[in-house]
């Protein structure tokens, strides 16, 4: 016999998603030590297409973000297991969580646009007085 083979689900996808990521955001604030960690926000969870597996996308204030990156995926085990009890599912994703560096990488670009309209504003073109012969 031929196995039925399902489409995946977008919207499952986006849901369980946004699911783990409000599920870990609460296990993180309550479990991981925030002197040693930083404030931690996850800012994306990105499921396969199997749900097997999850990158946690993250930001931190307070800590470098490769010792926070460290302490998280260490504690990847211990969340899933957590998730586990959380979510009724067939299938929890393993966890890896990476280091978001969106927010600093726009905090960077907006800084140089600032200086690049500052130094135009310096740089603006006199008027030739030869031009006034009214």
């Amino acid at each position: 016999m031929a196995r039925h083979k399902s489409k995946p689900n977008p919207g499952r996808n986006l849901r369980l998603a946004d699911q783990i990521q409000k599920d870990l955001a609460v296990l993180i604030q309550r479990e991981i030590d925030m002197s040693r960690a930083g404030l931690i926000t996850l800012t994306e969870v990105e499921l396969s297409a199997d749900y097997a597996h999850a990158k946690v996308y993250f930001s931190v204030l307070g800590a470098e973000p490769e010792l926070t990156t460290t302490i998280l995926n260490e504690k990847a085990g211990w969340l899933y297991s957590q998730l586990y009890k959380l979510l009724h599912i067939h299938t929890v994703p393993t966890l890896k969580f990476i280091h978001d560096n969106q927010l600093a990488r726009g905090i960077e670009l907006s800084r140089l646009i600032d200086s690049a309209i500052a130094g135009s504003a310096d740089t603006s073109i006199p008027e030739d007085p030869d031009d006034d012969q009214s």
